[in-house]
């Protein structure tokens, strides 16, 4: 059984390797993941426009002389009532009326446009309004230096967050980044959200293929059902286990190297004071704790293991328990319009994770985020969601637990579907029949 399984995982393992699509995707995914990240950044900086013309009636006589404009926005100062201003500033992007009491009523500002007006631009017009009033109202009270009991006040106050196991084998204070735990979490849910569906609709692809060219029924003929259908989940997932393997160790690779170059040398020397426990008087007060922080938790090497491990299990785990179905909806029907029906039950739990794992990056450690880390079908995207921000181990191997024999049974359960389905031609089956083949 073993030798057969094995040539079958050979065998789908070749053929998808071997591709040209594979080697493009490989090379190319980690490149546009990249440029994903990056893009906004340029766009910001690269799609500037001119500014907006603003022309402003301002019947209160004090808010107007403190408008400032920018790049984004360009006040324009005019003495003419609004509704002359807004016949003659019609080429104007907008024009901005203050009424006269608009020190004691909100709604008093309004704003005329002559084209689309962003929510943007709104915010920042409306921002401006409401700090010219309150600086107004608040020189209304006559305290004397204000401005400098205003500057004196502001504060800024660097939050350092530690992991705190309470064990005196560990009672070194290790740094974390709440922000690069939300920025991994979201990447790598999404990661498995991706891999799971994309490679768990090629196994059931595969199959209706197959089926569709009676391959199947010759193969059948010297090798079981559930060995074939072991053996075809079995390559595509080592198809999947290299491209992630090959993508992390690029990754890796990069920023082993790539990092030191980066960072400066007074930024590295903080970065392992910072992961030492050193208190940021000992630091620097200059210095970005946020920015040490993240860098802090990247380069910290115990942290990137228990993320990559915990990657490729989930990934592994939750890949076989939905190639498992997909292979029995593949099993079942003729072609890929007819597996839509059966498809769908399999492809929501996948689609609920995402939206759970948005919830989870806001509490990890609710109720919700437990238990849902727990069901087999929404643990692998909800857990990986979960494990960068620290939670306990055990909450870790229980999940892992349970998809491992949640897989098994339905490895039984999709075998026995797969061993009747292969050899049914011409008939879409119902729900009810599937339940019949599995308890023939």
């Amino acid at each position: 059984m073993k030798s057969k399984i094995g040539i079958i995982i050979g065998r789908e393992f070749n053929e998808r390797v071997r591709k040209k699509s594979f080697i493009i995707t490989t090379i190319l995914t980690p490149l546009l993941m990249i440029g994903l990240m990056l893009a906004p950044v340029l766009l910001a900086q690269y799609s500037g426009s001119e500014a907006k013309r603003i022309a402003v009636v301002d019947e209160s006589k004090v808010i107007g002389q403190h408008l400032q404009s920018s790049e984004e926005i360009a006040f324009e100062i005019t003495d003419k009532p609004i509704d002359a201003a807004r016949k003659e500033f019609s080429e104007h992007h907008a024009i901005l009326h203050i009424g006269p009491d608009i020190m004691s009523s909100s709604s008093s500002a309004k704003l005329y446009t002559n084209s689309t007006v962003s929510i943007t631009l709104e915010q920042n017009i409306a921002a401006q309004l409401k700090m010219v009033v309150e600086g107004i109202k608040l020189q209304q009270h006559n305290i004397e230096n204000l401005p400098a009991i205003l500057a004196a006040t502001k504060t800024d106050i660097n939050l350092q967050s530690f992991s705190n196991d309470g064990t005196e084998e560990n009672s070194a204070e290790k740094a974390n980044s709440s922000i690069v735990a939300t920025v991994v979490a979201y990447i790598l849910s999404f990661i498995l959200y991706m891999f799971i569906l994309i490679y768990g609709v090629a196994v059931m692809q595969s199959v209706i293929e197959e089926k569709n060219s009676r391959v199947l029924e010759v193969i059948v003929s010297s090798v079981k059902p559930v060995e074939m259908m072991l053996g075809k989940i079995l390559g595509v997932a080592s198809v999947a286990l290299l491209q992630i393997v090959i993508w992390l160790v690029l990754i890796f690779g990069v920023g082993y190297f790539a990092l030191p170059e980066i960072i400066p040398d007074e930024i590295s020397m903080a970065v392992a004071m910072l992961q030492q426990g050193a208190s940021p008087e000992a630091i620097g007060s200059n210095t970005d704790m946020g920015l040490l922080q993240a860098i802090a938790t990247l380069t910290d090497v115990g942290y990137l293991m228990k993320i990559t491990l915990s990657l490729l299990v989930l990934m592994i785990g939750g890949f076989l328990l939905y190639a498992a179905l997909f292979a029995a909806v593949g099993s079942s029907v003729d072609n890929p319009q007819d597996a839509q029906q059966l498809q769908t039950p399999i492809t929501i739990p996948i689609i609920l994770s995402i939206m759970i794992m948005l919830m989870v990056i806001n509490d990890p450690t609710s109720e919700v985020a437990f238990w849902f880390s727990m069901i087999p079908l929404t643990s692998p995207i909800v857990m990986m969601a979960r494990i960068p921000y620290d939670i306990p181990s055990w909450e870790i191997y229980l999940s892992i637990g349970i998809l491992i024999a949640t897989f098994i049974a339905v490895v039984w359960a999709a075998g026995k579907i797969y061993r009747v389905g292969i050899l049914m031609h011409g008939k879409k089956p119902t729900f009810k029949e599937l339940w019949k083949w599995m308890r023939y």
